[in-house]
């Protein structure tokens, strides 16, 4: 599991402020992102752009993935109706022909 403590670099906002170039250069060469504090908390982080997009894709198919968990779980539990009763309920309510 990640931990913002223990798994990444901080710095304060002002040295990010001041060399902006070197934390760049960091990032790009430690693949590993950067914690920006403001009064010793943790404000933000910084990351490279194909980190962020991979952390993005994660995120959105663990998302899927306990949607469908769940639409599995409560059909179980009866809370759902076949896809063919569903779709047809539609087509009618919408006056759709199929």
């Amino acid at each position: 599991m990640f931990n913002l403590k223990n798994d990444m670099t901080d710095h304060s906002l002002t040295d990010f402020q001041d060399n902006p170039k070197y934390f760049v250069e960091q990032i790009k060469e430690t693949q590993k992102p950067i914690v920006l504090t403001v009064n010793g908390k943790a404000e933000l982080v910084i990351q490279d752009a194909i980190a962020y997009q991979k952390l993005v894709e994660r995120l959105d198919y663990a998302e899927s993935v306990a949607a469908i968990r769940q639409g599995i779980t409560e059909f179980e539990q009866g809370k759902g109706k076949p896809a063919r009763f569903a779709l047809a309920e539609l087509r009618k309510k919408h006056d759709i022909s199929s």
